[in-house]
Formats: C-alpha cells, sequence, structure tokens
C-alpha cells in the first residue's frame, strides 16, 4: 500500500525525532514538529495506521512509536531518491549553463576588442571561497559507500569508501545528519581541528568513515578549477606604433596564445578581493612581464555562490581610458545578473 502524503509527513517526523533524541515518539511531539496543523487525536489515528501497516512499532503499552525497519527503508529510499534528484538536476543545469556561458564569455571577449579597438580577454567563472551545500552519503553494497559532496557553485565530488562491517539504515542516517548538521553552510577556513575532532568523537566506531568523508569535503571546496580564458583583438596591438614593433607584437600575442601569464595574472586578481572594483596597471605596474609597454584594465565579476570571473583590456599607454572604464562597468554589470 503507497502512503498517502500525510502518512509519509508523519513517518518522516518520527523517523527523524527517534534519531534525533533516541526516544519514543508521541502525538503530542509530531503536532508540534510538522505543518500539517493536525490535532493530536487525528495524528494518533494515523499512527495506528503506519503501525498497523508495519511502518512504525510501540515498544511497550503508553510509550509513543519508533520506526521498524520497514520505516527505515522507506525513509532511506525517498531521501535518497530525493538527493539523486537534486544532485542530477544539478548536473543538468551545470551542464546547460556551461554551454550558454562558453558561447557568452567567447562574444563578451569579441564584443570588448572590437567596441574598444584593444585586445580583450574574458576568464570563466571559477568558485572562490565556496561552502558545503550538503553532503549524501549512501550505501553502495555491504562493503563499500558513497559520499557525495555538493558545494557552493554546484561542484560535485563522489568518493568511495570501503567498509569492514555491513552499516544499518539507522547508523547511515545518523551519520548522514551527523554530517551536515555539522557541515553545511561552512567553508574550508571554518573547518577547524576542534570541530574535526567533535564531529569523529560523535561518529564513534565510524570515525573511519567520517575521515574519509571530510577529506572529501576538503577535496571539493578546496579544490583549484582548470581556469578557461577567451581572448579576441590580440591583433588589434599592430593599430599601434609603439606596441607594433616585432618584439613587443609578438610578446603579447604570444601571451594571449599561450595564455600562461594571463592564468597567473587572473588568479591574482581572483585571490584579492579588493579587486572587485575596476582596477588600472599601467606600463610597469603590468603584473605580466610581456605587456610592460602596455596598460591593462581588469574588473571581476561575480555570479554568486563564489563564483567570480575577470574581465581584462590590454592597450597602450594612451588607451582611452573613460570609454574602456565606460565599457567594462557596462559588461560586468551584464555578466553580474547572467545568473539571477
Amino acid at each position: 500500500m503507497e502512503l498517502d502524503e500525510r502518512k509519509l509527513k508523519i513517518l518522516r517526523a518520527i523517523v527523524r525525532n527517534y534519531l534525533e533524541t533516541g526516544e519514543p515518539v508521541g502525538s503530542r511531539t509530531i503536532s508540534k514538529y510538522t505543518d500539517l496543523n493536525l490535532s493530536s487525536a487525528t495524528i494518533r489515528n494515523e499512527m495506528a495506521d503506519l503501525e498497523e501497516l508495519g511502518y512504525i512499532l510501540q515498544p511497550h503499552t503508553s510509550a509513543g512509536r519508533i520506526p521498524s525497519d520497514k520505516g527505515y527503508r522507506l525513509y532511506v529510499d525517498q531521501m535518497m531518491a530525493e538527493k539523486e534528484k537534486e544532485v542530477q538536476e544539478i548536473r543538468e543545469q551545470l551542464l546547460q549553463k556551461e554551454e550558454k556561458m562558453d558561447q557568452l564569455l567567447k562574444q563578451t571577449a569579441k564584443l570588448l576588442a572590437n567596441d574598444t579597438n584593444y585586445a580583450a580577454m574574458v576568464s570563466a567563472p571559477v568558485v572562490r571561497g565556496n561552502k558545503v551545500k550538503f553532503v549524501q552519503l549512501s550505501r553502495v553494497d555491504t562493503e563499500h559507500l558513497v559520499a557525495v559532496v555538493v558545494a557552493e557553485g554546484n561542484l560535485i565530488r563522489n568518493n568511495m569508501i570501503s567498509i569492514s562491517s555491513p552499516i544499518d539504515d539507522e547508523t547511515l542516517l545518523k551519520l548522514n545528519i551527523l554530517l551536515n548538521t555539522s557541515l553545511n553552510g561552512l567553508s574550508l577556513s571554518q573547518i577547524n581541528l576542534g570541530m574535526i575532532a567533535n564531529i569523529k568523537a560523535q561518529a564513534g566506531a565510524h570515525e573511519d568513515i567520517v575521515s574519509e568523508v571530510l577529506d572529501a569535503v576538503a577535496e571539493t571546496i578546496g579544490q583549484d578549477e582548470d581556469l578557461e580564458i577567451y581572448t579576441s583583438g590580440a591583433k588589434n596591438i599592430f593599430r599601434y606604433p609603439e606596441l607594433a614593433d616585432n618584439q613587443n607584437a609578438s610578446e603579447i600575442i604570444s601571451a594571449f596564445e599561450e595564455k600562461n601569464s594571463l592564468h597567473s595574472f587572473v588568479r591574482q586578481t581572483l585571490e584579492e578581493e579588493s579587486q572587485n572594483g575596476i582596477q588600472v596597471y599601467i606600463g610597469s605596474e603590468s603584473p605580466v612581464s610581456s605587456m610592460k609597454d602596455c596598460s591593462v584594465v581588469t574588473a571581476t565579476y561575480d555570479l554568486g555562490e563564489g563564483m567570480k570571473g575577470t574581465i581584462g583590456i590590454i592597450g597602450p599607454k594612451r588607451m582611452d581610458y573613460e570609454k574602456v572604464v565606460d565599457t567594462m562597468k557596462s559588461i560586468m554589470n551584464q555578466l553580474n545578473t547572467v545568473y539571477k
């Protein structure tokens, strides 16, 4: 028999409350715990049906109810299905956004170059200082669990964990609650040694599992993503005699083609929070050695959830700064709202 929504909500509330307290759960507790706005009498009737169907048990007379194995199984299966659906939706959204963003940033670099008659670059957004969204610990078989860690920016990491003995549903649920209650919304810098020790202590005999999950969390929210940079208009350098001699032009164009120095430059701008506005580097101030005879103007766009990227214009020192800054402000504002 498939449970209706009301019975499912009551069963979920019983399971969650029992996992948190370890005590049998009564109808009065459930009436405060759910958003059903039902009387205790109505909840008692529903609990009686759940007991008859084998989803909950009454350990002794006049006591509240606790989940049965069948109740745990339904709770776990539904929770797993919901989390799996959420992860799949995130993956699909990412694919769509990545394709859309790829085209948008290529067009943006081309637009900047055409509009200013200088060389332009735009970096794809990367996640900085991201935080844990949720952790899903699931059973693969009797010897393996998989930890799915989802971070801000919808970074996803799967980590397979070997276990020496099977873990029952109640223990798995308690570990998931422990991990999510402790870690959700935290950045890597906020997960200190004292917190780690406390989580491991609460995990008890399953400390080794928690340790591997924490390693996966650290790798996910601390990972350094590959940085994609889109460039356009390198040949505009030849418009300006002071940059057009063979050595200057070839060095600048080489920097645009190879992108190694641009990668370092972009990472530097993203590391410095103070550079969320527009920055102007003139001549020797440029952090890219091949551009010491140029001016470089950069701006950081922010898509939210820690996702940031850099826009850059490279031209002669006599560039039209007012026009460049106005163009950068316009592009930065448009990119800031692209995911909103």
